[in-house]
This record gives C-alpha cells, sequence and structure tokens, in this order.
C-alpha cells in the first residue's frame, strides 16, 4: 500500500496521488497544536481531472454486473475492517477524538458498506404482466453517472462511507471534498477501495475550499450532490446544485432537545445526557444541546449530570481518556464564549469548563452546563457544536414539545419516560425526522436512514439506506408487447390500458 504523506497531502484522481504544489492549509494534531502537515487546495482544473476520471470510469463500472458489485463489496468490507484501527487512529491524530470514539464511527460506516453488500436485492425493481392486452410493464432504477460528495470534519471517515458507498454500489462514480481540516483518512479510504479492487477512476478525492466546492456545484458533468455541515452552507449547497438541475441532498445543522418527565429513571436520563452532549467533544450534529427537565425533576437531574461531569477525563484523544480537544484554536474559542456570556442572559453556569481545561497547547475545553436557559439566549438559540450542555426547565410535557418544534431545526429530539403511552404520543407530535425513545442519539441503523427536518435537511431524500439507494439512482419504466404482426395496425387514439 502506498504510504499516506504526512508532510504535504495530495489529491487522489484516478488511482494515484496528485500533488500539484499550489496552495494547501495547515493540518493540526489538536491535542498538542502542532501542524503535522499541510493539505493541497485543488484548482478549478484539478476538480476538472477529477471529474473527467470519474466520468471516464462511469460505463464500465455501471456495466459490472450486481453480482459481481456485491463480491466486490464483500471485498470492501473485509479490508475496511482489517484496517479499522488504522484509519481510527488517523481520525484521532487529525480531529482530536478518543480512540474508541473513532474506531466506533469507523464501524458505523462499515454498516452502511455491509448494507450495499445486498445491492442485488435494493435495486430490484416492480413487473406487471398483462396490464393491457399483450402489455407487460416493468421497472428498474439506474445510476446516475458521476456524484459528489461534500463531507464536514467532524465525522471524516464515517459521513463519506455514508455517501461514497450507496452511490459506488448503485453504479455511479465518486468524487469526495471531504474537509480540509482532517484530509488524512478519506485518503487512506481510496488506497484501501484500490486495494480491495475498485477500478481506477471511480473514487476520487479533491482536497481544498470554496474553490473545489464551487467547482464541483457547477461543474456540468456532476449529476449529484451529498452534503453535511452547518446550515447557511447547506443552503448555499443546495441552492447552486438545484439551480444547475443537479439532485441534491444537503444535511445542515441541528439543536437536539432531550425531554426529561418525572417518572424517568434520572441515573439513566443523566448517563446518557453526558454521553450524548460531551462524546466527540460535542462536535456531533446529533449531539444533545439542550435537556429539557419537565415538572419537578430539574434539581435532581442537574445534580446528577454535574456528579458525571467531575468524573469525566479530558486530554489527548490517543490516551485513555474520556474526550479529547475541539478541532481548532478558533471553535474553542468561540464555544467557551457561550460559557463566559450565559449569566449575562440570565442563565446559571453549573459548571465552567474553562476553568477545568488542562494545561499545554491543545484545543482543550472541558464540558460545561448552564442552567436555566430559555429561547432567546445565544446558548439555547445556536447551534454551539462543543462540549456545552445547557438545562431548560418546563412545567409540562406539552411546553417541552412545543420547544422541540418551536426550534428552527430538527435534526434529532429524544425522550426518557417510564410511561409508553407518552412516548407512543411523543413520537407522533415531534417535528424531527430521527426520534429516540430512551435513546439520546437516535442515528439509526444502516438499514433504515438518516436525516432531518426543516433547516436540517435541505432536499426530501435522507443518506444511506433505501432513501440513499433512490438518491443514487433514477426509475426507468418499460412497457414492452410482442404481438402477432397479423394483428398489428394504426391507432391514432390516446393508448389505454384495457
Amino acid at each position: 500500500m502506498t504510504a499516506i504523506s504526512t508532510d504535504r497531502i495530495g489529491h487522489w484522481i484516478a488511482g494515484k496521488i496528485n500533488v500539484n504544489g499550489g496552495d494547501t492549509g495547515p493540518v493540526f494534531n489538536p491535542a498538542t497544536g502542532e501542524q503535522t502537515g499541510c493539505v493541497e487546495f485543488a484548482t478549478a482544473a484539478e476538480v476538472d481531472s477529477a471529474v473527467e476520471a470519474a466520468k471516464a470510469a462511469f460505463p464500465e463500472w455501471r456495466a459490472m454486473s450486481l453480482a459481481r458489485r456485491a463480491e466486490l463489496f464483500f471485498r470492501i468490507r473485509e479490508v475496511f475492517l482489517a484496517n479499522r484501527e488504522e484509519i481510527a487512529r488517523l481520525v484521532t491524530a487529525e480531529h482530536g477524538k478518543t480512540f474508541a470514539d473513532a474506531f466506533a464511527e469507523v464501524g458505523r460506516g462499515v454498516e452502511v458498506i455491509e448494507y450495499c453488500c445486498g445491492i442485488p436485492d435494493h435495486l430490484k425493481g416492480e413487473y406487471a404482466e398483462q396490464v393491457s392486452t399483450g402489455v407487460d410493464v416493468h421497472s428498474v432504477r439506474q445510476p446516475l453517472g458521476v456524484c459528489a460528495g461534500i463531507t464536514p470534519f467532524n465525522f471524516p471517515a464515517m459521513v463519506p462511507m455514508w455517501m461514497w458507498a450507496p452511490a459506488l454500489a448503485c453504479g455511479n462514480t465518486f468524487v469526495l471534498k471531504p474537509s480540509e481540516k482532517d484530509p488524512s483518512a478519506p485518503m487512506l479510504m481510496a488506497e484501501l477501495l484500490r486495494e480491495a479492487g475498485v477500478p481506477d477512476g471511480v473514487f476520487n478525492v479533491v482536497h481544498g475550499d470554496r474553490v473545489a466546492v464551487d467547482t464541483l456545484l457547477g461543474h456540468p458533468d456532476v449529476a449529484a450532490v451529498s452534503f453535511v455541515g452547518s446550515t447557511p452552507v447547506a443552503r448555499h449547497v443546495y441552492e447552486q446544485a438545484t439551480v444547475r438541475g443537479k439532485r441534491c441532498q444537503a444535511l445542515g445543522g441541528a439543536k437536539n432537545h432531550m425531554i426529561v418527565l418525572p417518572d424517568a429513571d434520572i441515573g439513566m436520563a443523566a448517563d446518557a445526557a453526558v454521553s450524548a452532549a460531551y462524546g466527540s467533544a460535542g462536535e456531533r450534529c446529533m449531539a444533545v444541546s439542550v435537556v429539557v427537565a419537565v415538572g419537578g425533576v430539574g434539581d435532581a437531574l442537574v445534580e446528577a449530570i454535574r456528579q458525571r461531569i467531575a468524573k469525566l477525563t479530558v486530554g489527548d484523544g490517543a490516551d485513555q481518556v474520556d474526550m479529547g480537544p475541539l478541532i481548532t484554536g478558533e471553535h474553542r474559542a468561540r464555544v467557551a464564549g457561550y460559557v463566559r456570556k450565559a449569566p449575562g442572559e440570565g442563565a446559571t453556569i453549573v459548571v465552567d469548563g474553562r476553568v477545568a481545561t488542562p494545561d499545554g497547547d491543545g484545543y482543550f475545553l472541558a464540558p460545561s452546563l448552564l442552567d436555566h436557559v430559555k429561547p432567546g439566549m445565544k446558548a439555547y438559540d445556536d447551534e454551539i457544536f462543543g462540549p456545552v450542555l445547557s438545562v431548560t426547565r418546563t412545567d409540562t410535557y406539552e411546553e417541552a414539545v412545543r420547544l422541540v418544534n418551536d426550534n428552527p431545526y430538527g435534526n434529532g429530539t429524544a425522550i426518557f419516560t417510564r410511561d409508553g403511552g407518552v412516548a407512543r404520543r411523543f413520537q407522533w407530535d415531534a417535528q424531527a425526522g430521527m426520534v429516540g425513545i430512551n435513546v439520546p442519539i437516535p442515528v439509526p441503523a444502516a438499514q433504515f436512514s438518516f436525516g432531518g427536518w426543516k433547516n436540517s435537511l435541505f432536499g426530501d431524500t435522507h443518506m444511506y439506506g433505501r432513501e440513499g439507494i433512490r438518491f443514487y439512482t433514477r426509475g426507468k419504466v418499460i412497457t414492452s408487447r410482442w404481438p402477432d404482426p397479423a394483428t398489428s395496425r394504426v391507432d391514432l387514439g390516446f393508448p389505454e390500458t384495457r
């Protein structure tokens, strides 16, 4: 396997690393603050080259039988599982999340690869015979062509797998534009796909900034774009892609609420809140950022969360710690600002992560807990994307649900209760794409699909699962007749199915 350069990270185009010697961006280890390398920024010409490579590879890739493609995906699965630790270590080194978290991330991505091993079944169409006299009709789903994926820094391995796996399984070719902050894991994935037997040009990687993104969005040979990131950028990507006639799914931000009812097990709810709020340093679009304490449960719940925070360890994700650093120093300062400003807006700082932050040059910020947070406060309204958990108090279930439904985001939500009737009512009432019942982070299994509502999704198709297969294919209906030539005649009337 070709070694991935830790000094200068190039693009992966047509099965080989491409280094142009042009503009670059720094890559840091967030745990130390040290620059570990630099990543090439693609020019428009290099993006064109990647798209052209994908376009050239498409006819042969599309023509591969489903049986052979399924066999190849079984090999991809084995290669990725064999290299799971190596991928996870690259994620930890450049993102900062703990190794255990990164290892689990790769596992969730591989689950989508496993789902794609069943592509012969997923692409089955429908058939009806004798819909009219001597006429049969059947439907098929066919690939789109060259597809592009633009992915965020917080899941540099999993989110790309959510995109390229179903895209390739359906017969498309792919150009990935990962985050420039942690580019090494996607490059290793390109190597692994080649090792598994994916032909050159079927999967390509270009790094960079807005030049690379806008070139992909405007490229006439890119048929579809998948995106995960902030809501403002998701809206931009969706608008720019669709105005050019491309298919687009653009997943944006989130403000996920976890409702805790008075009958809930307080210890279980506190465990869930801490796990969901501070895992991956809160840099998850499915992180719980608001706990809604209903009735008189607030004081006991806040105290239980506080006690658990006190036991968490923060440090280098490569060590045995619970939480690693944030992605950059600038982001750390931004997140800390929400804690600093909270008292001025009327909230109470229960745990101040700025005080407990480890020494050193890493971008560390320990968990913070804010109480009495309300709509209209910055800590409530904004997607903080860091280890800050807000507690909001309501008197009734109805008020709690109103908070969920009034929020402009609709990614995920959860409720903790022992009451099955209330839980069933909540899954009906909640205006969000993913709902958890005593599950704080309700990311669906690979057989289902991931995606939110409202400002958390632009487009109407969620990722992976059955919806992912539909996104990366388009339907075709074939109507056929094999009549006796003796019965053929001219008929200018509108065809009837009788």
